[in-house]
């Protein structure tokens, strides 16, 4: 269930997946096959992943999606109701359920691939109807594991209805549209999204940081470039550039840590904290998460937060 205190609203459009979880010793060769240690089913989908994780962490929120008229649909959509997710505007779909095919490495390491199903069903008529739940909101959250045109409809109706607005830009095929970024308050990609998006290599926190400007420079009022075990780079409207330092911890599955941070980020900020805290709060949440196995199952909850705080 969502966590004790709850307070500020979230709203996420994106993509529900059914992750096929496999660990392996590392990541197969073009052409090999390798034997895995064990399989897992479990809910996924970089949009459900960030629901809940803001539900956790202390925001209401509504989820706008797609599922199949499935099995998995249908325990996708009372796994986010479990958390006390509104899930009035997921839709169901023609299209069977999106499914993501997970190979974890013993280094923690992860590869995927996403068969987007009823998620590429989400358009800017799912939009529209649910524009209320956008309009509820304090916090709007997309990906792009969604159509493109839908994921400017959220964008644009966002920006018109006056919300703060976060995109996780993953995954990054290339540049996004020129007119995407000026909607945008806060543009969160990883470092791999931050050199598609770009062009320019992400190596370190000082590539980090030239990239960083590229974006802002670009349109986007603050980006954030979450670097994995060396922290966050972020480039800000209203505050210094600064690198965040991730808190050290032993990870064993990276599975939706950034989901994670993206939406302990987000709850905070649907609660009125300052941009500094929002990122060390995430950051903390993250940190958790990739202590543990899988997706959801690895996002704590605020309570966890704060007994470790």
């Amino acid at each position: 269930m969502a966590s004790l205190e709850t307070h500020g609203r979230v709203t996420v459009i994106g993509s529900l997946n059914m992750d096929l979880v496999t660990r392996a010793p590392r990541l197969p060769q073009p052409g090999e096959t390798l034997a895995g240690h064990t399989f897992a089913q479990v809910a996924g989908g970089k949009g459900g992943n960030q629901a809940v994780a803001a539900a956790r962490l202390g925001a209401q929120v509504s989820m706008i999606g797609c599922v199949g008229a499935d099995g998995n649909g249908e325990q996708l959509r009372a796994g986010l109701e479990a958390e006390g997710i509104d899930c009035a505007a997921v839709e169901t779909g023609k299209e069977s359920t999106g499914v993501a095919l997970i190979v974890v490495d013993d280094s923690s390491q992860n590869a995927i691939v996403i068969v987007a199903g009823s998620n590429g069903e989400v358009t800017p008529d799912t939009v529209a109807r649910h524009e209320a739940a956008i309009a509820a909101a304090d916090v709007v959250i997309c990906q792009l594991e969604t159509p493109p045109a839908s994921v400017h409809a959220a964008l644009a109706a966002a920006r018109r209805l006056g919300k703060t607005v976060i995109l996780n830009p993953a995954p990054a095929t290339g540049p996004l549209p020129a007119d995407w970024l000026p909607l945008v308050d806060y543009l969160i990609p990883n470092e791999l999204e931050a050199a598609t998006l770009t062009g320019l290599p992400v190596d370190s926190p000082e590539d980090a940081a030239r990239a960083a400007q590229a974006l802002r420079k670009a349109g986007a009022r603050n980006v954030l470039v979450t670097l994995g075990s060396r922290g966050v780079y972020a480039a800000l409207e209203q505050a210094p550039a600064s690198l965040y330092d991730a808190p050290k911890v032993k990870a064993v599955d990276t599975t939706a840590a950034g989901d994670t941070f993206i939406g302990g980020f987000a709850a905070q900020l649907a609660q009125g904290a300052d941009i500094e805290s929002a990122i060390r709060f995430a950051q903390r949440a993250a940190a958790i998460s990739v202590t543990r196995a899988g997706a959801q199952p690895s996002i704590p909850t605020r309570a966890e937060l704060n007994t470790s705080a």
